[in-house]
């Protein structure tokens, strides 16, 4: 499907850039407690914030880098507006008295031998993913058995989620949580850590798609044809995410792009113009992995690919008349 929108109009650099001079930031949480440190490579903390909820909260300084956090935001968000399963996010305000207070607010750098540094977490506006739930009553794990995983509630949605994984080129396995509230009710999954899509900290677009496949292929077993996609493609193809991009660029805090906007009007183009894209990696993911789709039979494929024909030969304009003001963020 060829979608024609903002990168074929001449006038959108300049529309982004007057969105990015004119931020829209929401107003920030702020962290009151820390509960406990976080695995992962960007040593992020479990903290209670303002709001009576739990936020993994990722620093500006983590040892990752400064954009992890613009992607986290930029992705979650963006996730949720084709509908997946996200966590919901929140710009968080770690203050320098609560850093003093906390010795386990600090990362761990490795210095020379077999030597670690102990380096306190930088105050101000940190990026929070809210834990989804208390927990202290929820059980929440990164990994189920085939078995559970195939009648986890919201199984369909790993199919969307390769759509974004596509799309957002995520560098990064696909991580994904699994949660229930009483023993013996299915799992829910949430799709989390957004920080490698857009290639981390390079922001460009290495496209591989067998990485994006993710690791249970028993999730896959759904899939039929591209016509199982479809779902998610029908909303990232659409003039509301086109314009979303604008929209939710301007509620990312400056210093965590350290204002490089031009860096970003780079990333925002990127992605408008790679939705059209996504069709085309998915194939490739299929003809490169194909025992990740047993059902997705050579019929089917003949079948999709007499679509993907069809709706090559129909594009969709989006209006030059799209003004920011038209703009519209997910929650």
């Amino acid at each position: 499907m060829c979608v024609k929108g903002y990168e074929h109009d001449s006038t959108y650099a300049s529309k982004v850039r007057a969105s990015l001079a004119v931020q829209a930031l929401p107003l920030p949480l702020r962290a009151v407690e820390h509960i406990r440190r976080m695995r992962g490579g960007a040593q992020s903390h479990l903290m209670r914030c303002s709001d009576g909820n739990y936020y993994v909260v990722k620093f500006q300084d983590n040892p990752q880098h400064r954009r992890v956090l613009v992607n986290e935001l930029f992705g979650t968000k963006l996730a949720a507006l084709i509908g997946l399963p996200t966590t919901s996010v929140a710009i968080i305000e770690v203050d320098r008295e609560l850093i003093r207070l906390t010795t386990d607010l600090h990362f761990e750098m490795p210095t020379s031998g077999y030597y670690w540094t102990r380096i306190p977490c930088r105050p101000g506006l940190q990026f929070g993913s809210r834990y989804p739930g208390n927990p202290h009553d929820l059980t929440v794990l990164d990994f189920l058995p085939d078995k559970q995983v195939s009648s986890v509630r919201n199984i369909s949605d790993f199919v969307g989620m390769l759509v974004f994984d596509l799309w957002t080129c995520n560098t990064d396995a696909r991580q994904v949580i699994f949660g229930r509230q009483e023993i013996g009710t299915p799992y829910r999954g949430w799709m989390i850590d957004q920080g490698f899509c857009f290639n981390g900290g390079e922001w460009n677009f290495p496209d591989k798609p067998r990485r994006n496949l993710y690791d249970r292929k028993v999730v896959y077993e759904q899939v039929q044809g591209i016509e199982s996609f479809e779902p998610w493609l029908a909303k990232l193809e659409s003039e509301r995410v086109a314009r979303a991009l604008l929209a939710i660029a301007k509620t990312i805090p400056a210093e965590w792009y350290e204002s490089d906007s031009e860096s970003l009007q780079s990333l925002l183009t990127q992605l408008d113009s790679r939705r059209s894209k996504v069709r085309e990696l998915l194939w490739s993911a299929r003809k490169s992995s194909p025992h990740f789709f047993p059902n997705w039979t050579e019929e089917n494929e003949k079948e999709g690919d007499n679509n993907h024909a069809s709706r090559n030969s129909n594009g969709v304009t989006f209006s030059r008349s799209d003004q920011l003001g038209d703009c519209s963020c997910p929650d």
